[in-house]
């Protein structure tokens, strides 16, 4: 029973060190992994497609003041990634975040963007097992005390009330604590999205300005 536990939990942080290695990845099988959090459209001024490769290197890699970009033009793709060690807070929560940019030419002088918020699948899987173990643990707890009879009884009604709030102070903390991560990391890839948005855009006005 213990060797089975021990493999288990071996295991299961095998898989989530995998699974944040192919988030981190930015290679073209990986760029698209993750899980989407939230999606956000935009217009940026961009007058071809050729012209956005130019701001990239031979690599299609742009850095950026907080981060790194990757293009894939083949797919019409752009992956960005904060770089934890440029911000003034650098480690890294259990939710972190990039950004998965699908991009096309509407007008002649626009692109339209696709911005995808994804975060590691064992961070999203993890989080929803453990709320929804406490809360079905809380629930089964009240429906087999009161069968029991438990709050027939002045202290028994106490101890049942105790534990429901126990159970939703529990939640309250982990929901409080997912939050102000959540808001933490969008912070941080809101930035290098920003500084991706004025990147393209800044060289696209320099080309505008200089076009007969």
């Amino acid at each position: 029973m213990i060797l089975a536990s021990v493999f288990g939990a071996v295991l299961i942080i095998v898989l989530i060190i995998g699974d944040w290695y192919q988030f981190t990845n930015l290679r073209p099988f990986f760029a698209r992994y993750g899980c989407g959090v939230a999606t956000r459209y935009e217009r940026i001024p961009q007058r071809s497609l050729k012209k956005l490769q130019q701001h990239f290197d031979r690599n299609r890699l742009l850095q950026l003041p907080h981060g790194m970009a990757r293009l894939f033009a083949e797919e019409q793709f752009i992956v960005i990634r904060p770089y934890y060690q440029l911000f003034t807070m650098r480690f890294r929560t259990a939710w972190p975040l990039k950004g998965s940019i699908q991009f096309q030419v509407v007008e002649k002088d626009e692109l339209q963007l696709t911005f995808v918020k994804r975060m590691p699948w064992s961070s999203a899987i993890l989080t929803g097992l453990w709320c929804g173990l406490v809360s079905i643990g809380t629930l089964v707890f009240v429906i087999s005390f009161a069968i029991d009879g438990g709050f027939g009884s002045f202290s028994g009604a106490l101890m049942g009330i105790g534990v429901v709030g126990l159970g939703i102070l529990v939640l309250v903390f982990g929901a409080i604590l997912v939050s102000l991560a959540y808001r933490l990391e969008d912070h941080r890839l809101m930035l290098v999205y920003q500084e991706l948005e004025r990147a393209l855009g800044k060289v696209s006005e320099v080309d505008t300005l200089e076009s007969p």
